[in-house]
């Protein structure tokens, strides 16, 4: 039989090896400190008022469960368990505990966020409009640029890696071997995704006529590679962070209410074929996923968009605030 004084006796020699012995800041110590108070409080609420050597792995489980209902996040359990676990290591050096029951426990799973798209009317926009062109002015290489970039995230749901490694053609000289192009005979774009797995999507009209008119000012900026299809403007390759700075001002300056990255273009892809032809085959193997099951996130924001569409205009979905 253990009082609370003496498990928290015991808890306070574990956090003076943790900050001694091994040196741990007094930021982690205090973590630990807080995690292990919550076990104090968890195991005396056990019958008998036992001690660290009762608590069994099905006790474990149940705090677990416990501060799951509470509302903590899959998360912090995760570290509370982790916290946990070295304890009784620990109290299983010094007192001989038959066994750790913490080992096997999990937290949680965490819930995977749904990815965020664009709506129809707000992608076309974005890809089709820029801010010059709305005011009537004539747009510079990086807006051609830009413009041949968005379309092609947009018409084939590449990833911005596979954007920017795309050369004008095929080559394999000195070295290089290019790991995407796009055939214009063919309106594919072939590119190498993760896993150095190569495919080929379909190219749609509006983006491969942005992709020529960029093709017809790209000359001016080439300098040391000619390769690249997509130049800054100094002439080099573009990079990630390039396109992620571009799409987002683009947006902004569009006034598009949401916080638009590359990835956003390539689920509004994935989100708008699906829900035109709810083929997750083709959607799949248009994105590259070696697995179907990350290509069947987007039947969940599919369902939400439909659900959205359901609440809004059903008459017996819409709620009041006021009581019936």
């Amino acid at each position: 039989m253990s009082t609370a004084p003496e498990l928290a006796a015991q808890v306070g020699a574990y956090l003076e090896v943790l900050e001694r012995h091994r040196k741990l800041s007094s930021h982690t110590v205090d973590n630990y400190r807080r995690d292990l108070a919550e076990l104090v409080e968890l195991a005396g609420k056990l019958p008998g008022a036992p001690g660290f050597s009762d608590v069994s792995h099905a006790h474990v489980r149940r705090f677990a469960s416990q501060l799951h209902a509470k509302g903590l996040n899959p998360r912090s359990i995760a570290r509370k368990l982790s916290a946990w676990r070295g304890f009784f290591g620990w109290l299983s050096e010094s007192a001989q505990l038959a066994a750790n029951p913490v080992d096997g426990v999990k937290a949680p799973k965490r819930s995977k966020p749904l990815p965020k798209a664009l709506s129809a009317d707000d992608a076309v926009r974005l890809v089709a409009e820029t801010p010059q062109s709305r005011a009537g002015a004539g747009a510079g290489a990086d807006q051609q640029c830009n413009r041949a970039m968005f379309e092609l995230l947009y018409s084939s749901g590449l990833r911005v890696s596979e954007l920017v490694a795309l050369d004008v053609h095929f080559v394999r000289e000195d070295g290089h071997v290019s790991a995407g192009w796009i055939d214009f005979d063919e309106h594919e774009v072939h590119v190498t995704g993760k896993g150095g797995r190569q495919r080929k999507v379909p190219v749609g009209k509006p983006a491969m006529e942005a992709v020529r008119a960029w093709l017809a000012i790209r000359p001016t900026l080439v300098k040391l590679d000619p390769h690249p299809l997509f130049l800054t403007s100094r002439g080099t390759r573009m990079t990630p962070r390039l396109v992620q700075l571009r799409i987002k001002a683009h947006a902004l300056a569009l006034g598009i209410p949401a916080n638009v990255h590359p990835h956003v273009m390539r689920h509004s892809f994935a989100s708008h074929v699906l829900q035109s032809s709810g083929d997750l085959r083709a959607v799949q193997e248009m994105l590259g996923h070696a697995s179907i099951a990350a290509t069947q996130i987007y039947t969940s924001l599919d369902f939400q968009r439909l659900a959205q569409v359901y609440d809004a205009a059903h008459p017996r979905a819409k709620k009041s605030s006021k009581p019936e």
